[in-house]
């Protein structure tokens, strides 16, 4: 048995499964400070019986194994979050195997498992919530180099006309700092959930996607692209918008030409949807038990 803890920005999930993907228990803690929620998660698994523990959580997260802060949370303007530590106090704790990463990168590696990415070697995972994060597979690996990747914090080209001075406390219109959860809130004057489909606001919103789709594309191609979180996880319609708006960005070019035709299968929702996240956690875990030898 595999325990997972999802840490996202609102929420934080508690899952207990197996290798197959079957959930035995879940529960939901919110993102307070990190004493209380690490307390109240820690008393979730205190009632469970697991093999490994898998962590996948919101970042910046230090994963350079020869850090001495690695398995911490770095920078972030999550309050009272930077510096925490997760990997060492769980470690102690438990005395099981243990794995952390990014939570993005954990639900790619779910939807690899048992989702909609299964048996690609290049795929990627976006979610789009209380931040924009990108977790990117290549080679069946994740991209990583001296640090983790923070796509959801590249520059894009903007809106015509478009003044929104963007919600990111360190770059401000960055993408994150223009379509993520708080972002579209600040720019349109009310959240997600209160926009109806067929807001025109929206379509500034698949501008801004589009142009983070388009700089991933041209980087990695990935087999498939998969977009989840909050914002999107009732917004399944905006997906025919993306696809037209992406191939019109890629313009026919070279290579690339018959990948904007395979769109419909490319990009898309995730197979696991909402529970991609949790998922992702008890693959973080599988990883752990797989480097113990167990």
């Amino acid at each position: 048995m595999i325990a997972g803890l999802e840490l996202g920005g609102t929420k934080c999930v508690a899952v207990l499964g197996s290798e197959n993907g079957d959930i035995r228990a879940r529960e939901t803690t919110p993102t307070s400070d990190p004493v209380r929620t690490l307390a109240a998660l820690e008393a979730v698994l205190d009632r469970w019986q697991f093999d490994a523990l898998g962590v996948a959580s919101f970042g910046p997260l230090e994963l350079d194994p020869v850090s001495p802060e690695f398995g911490s949370i770095s920078v972030t303007p999550k309050p009272g979050w930077s510096g925490t530590d997760l990997t060492r106090r769980f470690a102690t704790r438990y005395g099981k195997p243990l794995a952390i990463q990014t939570d993005v990168i954990g639900a790619a590696l779910a939807e690899e498992r048992w989702g909609a990415a299964q048996g690609l070697a290049s795929h990627c995972y976006i979610t789009i919530g209380t931040g924009v994060g990108v977790g990117l597979i290549s080679g069946g690996q994740p991209v990583q180099g001296a640090a983790h990747s923070e796509a959801g914090h590249m520059r894009v080209r903007r809106a015509p006309s478009d003044g929104f001075a963007g919600f990111c406390p360190f770059h401000g219109d960055c993408v994150e700092g223009l379509i993520s959860g708080p972002a579209i809130a600040k720019r349109f004057g009310r959240p997600a959930q209160e926009l109806s489909d067929d807001d025109p606001q929206w379509d500034t919103f698949v501008h801004d996607l589009t142009a983070l789709l388009h700089n991933l594309v041209v980087t990695a191609a990935p087999e498939r692209i998969a977009i989840g979180g909050g914002v999107m996880a009732s917004r399944e319609h905006l997906f025919r918008k993306l696809r037209v708006a992406l191939a019109a960005s890629i313009g026919g070019y070279g290579s690339l030409a018959r990948y904007a035709e395979q769109l419909s299968h490319r990009l898309g929702p995730p197979g696991l949807g909402t529970s991609a996240g949790p998922m992702g956690a008890i693959a973080i875990g599988l990883q752990a038990l797989d480097k113990a030898g167990r």
